[in-house]
């Protein structure tokens, strides 16, 4: 695995370089082709060096962070760096370790390698403070991570963002790990597996607020001393950490330490990137096989009551991925995606934890490390002594006004007249308005489209909401006009009402909404009008393109 990835790598490390680097020293530059994953190469030249001996773990506390993570420094899966406040964990996101197999509950999601390099890089305060109050993470910090693995994994709670357990229900693979709306590999419960390469008692990730989780064992190899509710406990020797378990819940039941929660997550950490838009949950689908079938390429294999189904993809160095979707039936689809700009949870993560057919997904969400974080458009405040991540460069304009991006299918330019250059919603669409639904127009579907669909929809940090479905446009039709009621068949919103619900948001700042429009090979029939997760489980085989408009929104003095 560690040659198949070389490939991948831009960036050669010597072991010795991994190792003795100064404190605090970037270990390479991090410019934009690096982002695509600068940490194969570093895999290749560690595998290819003398073995590292490694130092004692006994040390100062901020040493004890560099000596958990340093076996997989010498891999060089993992590149680390302090400052004098955090320690920085940068990774691709994507272990050493077989990967999906076991998934019995699948959202359609496969691993991709993540940006958490540079300022997006995972970061534990060096001088962690215990909390007056214990954060619980029962119903709490359900998107992005509460901890990071020594290999640089995240760990997402192990409640998913409908709160319920990943674990018991079939979410995870063999290692305890799934995909999130971003594509982000991340687990839901502590990376015991990962003592087989650190050594019995030693820590095998990291809580954000700065604290260890070891094992099933105390570090002397005796059974678990009594654990308080944050389901850790104190140690004269080594302090204050948490342990794994087999059961809820899994590795962390309330932050020991101060945390910032923002938006349903830990804040601040990195954001994944996400390509295309989370797919419906494929029910019955029980993932069977992934490979590597060459340097850049990927195979999942899944079964479906006996017959199977894969999806392809290759991996582009300007993070473009191309995919080939086969059903059991043996149909096929492909579809071009690039990196859409923020997707850990993290921001909004897209992660795969998402509610029944939701998006994501992410990153996500969702949960999202997922998706995979801060609303896009609802950044948080720059903290001191660490640099935020910087935004995403904007996205392109349409010659309607607006801000256009396009979907997985990357064919359809969505925009509407009513937005400006600024890419706000005007009021009239909301709920302090005239509360009708606003203009949409798009490109013209590629050959073979029947009809069209539209939804405006929005990620919070529990769910996607949705707000208005229109289906069954006719394909000669490209444009919907300002209180559209009598173009196509009307879905149902969240509220279960068939027609536009205006977006009403209850939290400050800006919130962004995203106005989807699909090309159809067919014009699907949905019972009631149908819901939006109706609708994306009806065209997942007759979806030929897709393009997605963003738009922001923000009600007067919130």
């Amino acid at each position: 695995m560690t040659t198949i990835r070389a490939a991948f790598g831009l960036v050669v490390l010597t072991a010795a370089t991994l190792v003795t680097g100064p404190a605090g020293a970037h270990p390479e530059g991090h410019d934009d082709e690096h982002l695509s994953n600068p940490f194969a190469a570093r895999r290749a030249a560690a595998a290819a060096t003398a073995p590292v001996r490694l130092v004692s773990a006994r040390r100062a506390p901020d040493m004890d962070i560099a000596a958990a993570f340093a076996p997989f420094v010498a891999t060089g899966a993992v590149a680390t760096r302090r400052d004098d406040r955090f320690f920085f964990v940068e990774s691709d996101g994507v272990p050493d370790h077989p990967l999906m197999v076991g998934i019995r509950t699948w959202q359609q999601q496969v691993p991709l390698p993540q940006p958490y390099t540079g300022d997006n890089a995972w970061q534990i305060p060096l001088h962690p403070v215990p909390a007056k109050t214990p954060a619980s993470t029962r119903n709490r910090f359900l998107r992005g991570a509460i901890a990071v693995a020594v290999n640089g994994i995240p760990i997402f709670n192990p409640l998913n963002n409908r709160g319920e357990d990943a674990k018991a229900i079939g979410e995870l693979d063999d290692f305890g790990g799934h995909c999130g709306r971003a594509d982000d590999y991340h687990y839901h419960v502590a990376p015991v597996h990962l003592e087989k390469v650190v050594g019995k008692g030693k820590p095998v990730a990291w809580a954000l607020d700065g604290y260890p989780v070891f094992g099933l064992t105390e570090p002397d190899g005796s059974p678990v001393k009594p654990l308080d509710a944050c389901h850790g406990h104190d140690d004269p020797v080594i302090g204050y950490h948490y342990h794994a378990a087999e059961t809820y819940p899994y590795l962390i039941g309330a932050f020991h330490g101060e945390v910032t929660e923002r938006d349903g997550q830990v804040d601040p950490q990195p954001r994944a990137r996400g390509v295309r838009e989370a797919l419906p949950p494929l029910r019955g689908a029980e993932i069977v096989g992934f490979e590597f079938t060459s340097p850049t390429a990927r195979k999942l294999t899944y079964r479906i009551a006996g017959r199977t189904g894969t999806v392809e993809y290759v991996l582009g160095a300007d993070g473009a991925v191309s995919f080939r979707y086969t059903d059991p039936d043996g149909r096929v689809k492909t579809e071009d995606a690039r990196p859409r700009g923020r997707g850990p949870g993290q921001g909004p993560p897209r992660d795969g934890d998402r509610p029944p057919a939701r998006g994501q997904g992410g990153r996500r969400g969702g949960e999202g490390p997922g998706g995979q974080p801060p609303a896009r458009g609802d950044r948080p405040p720059p903290r001191e002594g660490r640099q935020q991540p910087p935004p995403p460069p904007p996205p392109p304009r349409d010659p309607a006004g607006g801000s256009a991006r396009t979907g997985a299918a990357a064919a359809l330019v969505v925009s509407c007249p009513a937005v400006g250059a600024d890419g706000r919603l005007p009021v009239e669409f909301t709920c302090d308005g005239a509360k009708v639904s606003p203009p949409v127009q798009w490109s013209a579907g590629p050959p073979g489209t029947r009809s069209y669909a539209v939804t405006l929809w929005h990620e919070a940090p529990d769910r996607v909401k949705s707000y208005w479905v229109v289906h069954g446009i006719p394909a000669t039709v490209h444009a919907l006009p300002r209180d559209s009621r009598a173009i196509g068949a009307l879905g149902r919103n969240d509220k279960r009402q068939s027609g536009y619900d205006p977006p009403c948001s209850q939290g400050p700042g800006p919130k962004t909404y995203h106005l989807t429009v699909y090309a159809l090979s067919a014009v699907p029939q949905l019972a009631d009008g149908g819901t939006r997760d109706d609708l994306l489980a009806a065209i997942t085989d007759i979806t030929l393109a897709s393009g997605t408009l963003d738009v922001v929104a923000q009600r007067e003095g919130r």
